[in-house]
């Protein structure tokens, strides 16, 4: 029996693109962890991704996960658009190329390990363990500013 881990994943960017910042809660039973990091120059999007990621692959082995993000890119990608995408080689409908395609492939790979359940929720609306997750991802701004030659 797999064990069932609720991931409460969230980005934050300052300027889009700017420093961003990535949180990650998770939560099994009554334990939780806390996961943040943060880039010096990049998207909203790709911080999302990059929770999501960070989350999946911090587990040790194979479970059940309930991934809740307040990111329709994330929730529409992994579940609508990215098995279109790999029958086309990576490209969209209009045959451009996948925008974060890295972080894309990152993602599937990661949740192959695990039985994952997509969840969104609406962001900045009191829901505790996003807003957690938002302030975790802020964090990971925070610490990327005020590093030296931070700008």
């Amino acid at each position: 029996m797999l064990e069932k881990v609720y991931a409460y994943t969230d980005g934050a960017c300052r300027g889009n693109p700017g420093p961003g910042g990535w949180g990650v809660l998770l939560r099994y039973g009554e334990r939780e962890k806390e996961l943040y990091g943060g880039e010096r120059e990049t998207t909203n999007n790709r911080m999302e991704l990059t929770a999501a990621i960070r989350a999946l692959e911090s587990l040790t082995r194979p479970c059940k996960v309930c991934v809740v993000t307040d990111s329709v890119y994330v929730t529409k990608g992994i579940s609508e658009w990215l098995p279109q995408w790999v029958k086309r080689g990576w490209k969209t409908a209009n045959k451009e190329p996948v925008k974060n395609v890295d972080l894309w492939q990152q993602l599937e790979t990661a949740r192959l390990r695990h039985q994952v359940e997509w969840k969104w929720v609406k962001g900045h609306a009191g829901h505790v363990e996003n807003e957690r997750a938002d302030r975790l991802a802020n964090k990971g701004v925070d610490e990327i500013l005020n590093l030296p030659n931070g700008k």
